[in-house]
């Protein structure tokens, strides 16, 4: 479990170690346990923050050869360098998307604690706070699940998730996610492998874990490419909303004749064309650029990323959210600015915060 937040330079994270063994699902309890073992032999705390984070690829190079072949691309990005694709766990980007479908961000994320909290294992406390990890599909595939999800504010979406959780538990086998995923972008431990040659359509892994997401309830094209980019590792995928419809149509010439709105035939061609610009980072080149056109994103700031990591054991007084008698590690990651544009003055000293649940998988 990572506490993370930034400042203006820098990226910050503090890893504890769970005591309590994933797997089981455990309530959250009114008194607070031991939160930490101490490290293992191997701390592979750094290696999963640079996966997770997809710290590995060159944005200035990716920048530069997406806007060598779109002009448009190549006007807007430049206040939006950073943008990165998270390289999440399949089953929980999965469930996100499946929760996403008509709501808002503060929402979604109130649905996942919810599920996190109800179902999930405790993986340890930050203070008096506890943390629990995602539940598993077996979980979540028990009939009395979709009831009570409901009762707690899911919705429509408490029969997707459930139905999903049993098609996946019961029907395909918990590895049948991960058997979906690019070979070169797999998980932390496995050896990276060809994923054949790219094609207009994306390359045939793409297309074979696009259909196979298709075929779960709540699952529509967009909720399975979200799933093929994020979760899974396909970078040609590209999520077509209507915001990103309208971007195009703007910019891209979109939305003539018969293609007046966004149908399949739609959905596809806007895919096709930009995978044939950006390639097999498509997915990626338009987000940057969905970045771009919202509103709240218009005047952030612009900064390149270079990585310059610095462990520390004991306690550091920046990172006041564990014990000092606990055995910790701490990293700095910079964030070099190449232009400032403020729209907010903040506060010296304002963090923003976040925590990130991660599984240790075992080393292949």
């Amino acid at each position: 479990m990572w506490p993370i937040f930034q400042d203006a330079t820098h990226l910050y994270y503090q890893a504890s170690f769970p005591a309590i063994p994933f797997g089981i699902h455990t309530p959250p309890s009114s008194t607070q346990g031991s939160t930490t073992d101490p490290v293992p032999e191997y701390d592979d705390t750094e290696e999963l923050v640079q996966h997770y984070l997809n710290l590995g690829p060159n944005l200035t190079e990716l920048y530069e050869q997406w806007s060598s072949v779109d002009a448009n691309f190549k006007k807007k990005a430049p206040r939006f360098a950073g943008v990165r694709i998270l390289k999440q766990d399949a089953w929980e980007a999965l469930v996100g998307f499946i929760c996403s479908s008509n709501n808002n961000i503060i929402r979604i994320s109130q649905m996942m604690e919810k599920l996190c909290n109800h179902y999930g294992p405790l993986i340890g406390y930050v203070g008096v706070t506890p943390y629990h990890d995602m539940p598993s599909p077996s979980i979540l595939a028990d009939p009395k699940v979709e009831s009570h999800l409901r009762q707690i504010g899911f919705g429509y979406r408490a029969k997707y998730l459930y139905h999903t959780a049993v098609q996946i538990s019961q029907t395909h086998g918990l590895g049948w996610l991960d058997s979906l995923r690019n070979p070169e972008s797999p998980i932390i431990g496995r050896t990276i492998a060809s994923a054949g040659e790219m094609q207009p359509g994306g390359r045939a892994g793409y297309r074979v874990a696009h259909e196979g997401l298709l075929a779960l309830q709540g699952v529509g094209p967009k909720v399975a490419d979200c799933v093929c980019l994020m979760g899974l590792g396909w970078g040609e995928a590209v999520p077509v909303d209507t915001h990103v419809w309208q971007i195009a149509q703007r910019d891209y010439k979109f939305g003539k004749g018969r293609n007046s709105s966004l149908t399949k035939a739609t959905y596809d061609a806007v895919g096709d064309r930009f995978r044939s610009l950006w390639g097999k980072e498509a997915g990626w080149a338009h987000s940057v650029l969905f970045t771009a056109d919202l509103r709240a994103f218009s005047e952030r700031l612009a900064t390149k990323i270079e990585v310059n990591t610095t462990k520390l054991k004991g306690e550091d007084p920046d990172l006041d959210v564990m014990p000092a008698s606990e055995l910790i590690t701490a990293a700095k990651i910079d964030l070099v600015k190449t232009k400032i544009k403020r729209e907010l003055d903040v506060q010296e000293g304002d963090r923003s915060k976040t925590f990130t649940r991660a599984k240790r998988r075992k080393r292949i």
